[in-house]
């Protein structure tokens, strides 16, 4: 497993990047909440998975 994500992380990247910008679309397109609460969880989900916690954490 480890080495098949080495091996295509350029492109696991890019279709995390295409979900997230896809889920950012939909949710500022339609009106209601429960679509935007799904993106900050995905974004949540791919934060964790790039080990950005504590300190290492956006703002």
């Amino acid at each position: 497993m480890i080495q098949y994500i080495t091996e295509n992380a350029e492109e696991l990247l890019q279709i995390a990047a295409s979900v997230i910008a896809v889920a950012s679309l939909i949710a500022t397109m339609t009106p209601n909440e429960s679509d935007n609460k799904w993106v900050q969880r995905i974004s949540g989900v791919i934060s964790w998975l790039a080990l950005n916690v504590g300190k290492a954490k956006s703002k």
